[in-house]
This record gives C-alpha cells, structure tokens and sequence, in this order.
C-alpha cells in the first residue's frame, strides 16, 4: 500500500486522513480549490478543523481525478446524500479492487440505502467485499488532536479488514474489525437519531438520569432495528452501537446533540441548520430510519418523536411525558 485517497474534507474526513497520512501517503479531496490549497500549503482546515496543524506529508487537491488515479486505498468522507453524486464523479479513476471506507453515518433518502449499499451500486462490477466503514466513537476533533480512542472497520473481506486495521492504527487509535458492515452502519446512522431525542432532553432542562434513560432505551431502538436488517446483536453492544451512541449523546461536540439542544430550547429548525457549517445527519435520516421500522414492523416511539418535532411541529416539551406515559412493559422482553 503506497497511496490513500480520502474524498471529503469535512471534519471527519480530514481527521482520518490526517490519521491516514502518519502511515502512507494520502490525498484529501475538498470540493473548494481554496480550501485543498490550505491543506496542502498551510497543512490547516480552517473551515472544519480550525487550529489543529495537519501532517505535512498530507496532499490537498480539488480535483477527483489526482486524488484517486492509482490510489491503493478509497476513503468517502462525504455526507450521505452527496455520496452518490462524488462518487459517481470518481468513479472512472477508481480500481474495481481498490478497498473503499465509508466514514458516512446515515441512509440515503429515497432509497433507504445503506452508504456500502450505495457505494456498491455506483461502483457496479466493483468487489463488494472490499467494501466497508470505520465507525465508532469519534468526534473529529480530539482524534485530530490526538486523544486516545478507538474505532471498529467492518467489512466481509478480513483480510482486506486487517489491512483497513493496520492503516487507521495509531498510538491514539486503536482500530478493531469485525464482519457485521450492516450492523456497524446501521447502529452509526441510527444514533445520530437519538443524540438529537437526548439533545432535545438537554435543551429542556432535563438531567442525567433522563439522558441515561432516553439513551439506553435509544440503544434498544435501534438494536431492535438493526437486527431486524440483519446486524448481530453483539455489535449495538460494542463501539459502533453503545460507544458511538455515548459520545454522540453526551458530547457538546456532537452536530446531532447540538440540533437537539437548540430544538429543545424552542429555535426553528431552519435556523438551526443554516448557522452550521456542517451536516447533522441525523436531521436527514430520521425520515428513512422510520421507513425501514415501519417496513419491518418495529416499534421507535423515542424516533418517531424526533420526527415529530423536525418536521411535524410535535412541541420538543412533550418529549419526557409522552416517553413516560407510554404503555408499561417488561424491559427486555423481545427487546421492547
């Protein structure tokens, strides 16, 4: 492995190419020709990642072309509803065995697909099994500066899996793998869900023990409708599904929660989403997250309510009584 391409300059991707970059050479695609010539010049993300110095040996380019022509390695650091378009873009520069890593946590629209779903259908003839995602409780910004953490890469190959290991290895990342690619995707787009639910809870006013409470029945959320798409039960357990779901729900860092915030302190959405400068993915996958349920039969009353309140005008203060006054039930009875 000579060269990694990483597609997407957002924070994440520029965080885990910045990880990328301290083990092989690598090349970070941004959109804005300014911004890949910050990265490359002045080894900065102003725009994501403000004050956070970038490795030297990191490659900045605006065009799809340079960063991935012969690249060993396909990283897709772009939100999932542009993801089809970028990478139908790079398709024609992309080797049909180059191993490709969706760092995406969400459902396309429409489709409900997953992003290796949409990956494998843009990249048709391209080996399915090379095809996975990093994921895990990763805020961008302390793994750029080096805090300790860990994450998990899925995918079907392990020996491909192994290698994706190896590349994202850092004294300050330690990478796991494991085979589960639709649980591991399906636990990262289904919390960003909840972390808006616990950021409403904050907003509120509410305390930890409605934080925990609301999150550890957000994990049986979406435990529940990620099996049902076929995930192991033992991944919603592990750093894709509680981990990721913790730091996503607790963190003042995390763009789902901060939405969730401010709908609880009773902003408009709209506004809300028009002072980031980057995507809560959450906003657009509850939507689909409630098709896949409904096609499946399961039960998301904390989803359904985040729903209500993006987009149905429920009021953000009926969050705690209508959760509470719900049907008593055995807790772990059918996971319900």
């Amino acid at each position: 492995m000579t060269r990694v391409a990483v597609v997407g300059a957002g924070s994440w991707g520029t965080a885990v190419a910045a990880v990328s970059a301290g083990n092989v050479a690598t090349t970070l695609w941004a959109r804005r020709p300014e911004l890949a010539a910050q990265i490359r010049d002045a080894h900065e993300n102003p725009t994501y990642l403000p004050g956070v110095a970038l490795p030297s040996r990191l490659h900045g380019t605006a065009s799809l072309e340079e960063a991935c022509t012969d690249a060993d390695v396909l990283v897709l650091g772009v939100p999932s509803h542009g993801l089809r378009t970028v990478l139908a873009e790079a398709r024609p520069f992309i080797g049909p065995k180059v191993p490709v890593v969706s760092l995406a946590k969400g459902i396309e629209q429409g489709t409900l697909a997953r992003m290796t779903e949409v990956a494998c259908a843009v990249l048709d003839g391209h080996e399915p099994a090379c095809v996975g995602v990093l994921t895990g409780p990763n805020l961008a910004r302390e793994v750029a500066a080096g805090q300790p953490t860990a994450s998990v890469v899925a995918m079907t190959d392990s020996a491909v899996a192994e290698e994706m290991q190896q590349l994202f290895f850092a004294a300050t990342l330690r990478v796991y793998t494991n085979p589960d690619v639709v649980g591991c995707e399906m636990a990262g787009a289904l919390k960003n869900v909840i972390a808006i639910g616990a950021g409403i809870a904050d907003g509120l006013g509410y305390g930890d023990n409605t934080k925990a409470a609301l999150m550890t029945r957000g994990l049986a959320e979406l435990a529940r409708l990620g099996v049902a798409m076929g995930g192991d039960p033992l991944t919603f357990a592990g750093l894709a599904g509680m981990g990721d779901l913790i730091a996503t729900c607790s963190s003042p860092q995390s763009r789902n929660r901060h939405v969730g915030v401010e709908l609880g302190k009773g902003r408009a959405l709209d506004d809300i989403i028009n002072e980031m400068n980057m995507v809560a993915e959450g906003v657009k996958s509850t939507t689909a997250v409630l098709e896949l349920a409904a096609q499946r039969g399961i039960e998301m009353p904390l989803a359904s309510f985040v729903k209500r309140v993006l987009y149905d005008g429920a009021r953000p203060a009926d969050l705690v009584p209508e959760l509470m006054l719900r049907k008593a039930k055995p807790e772990l009875h059918g996971m319900r």
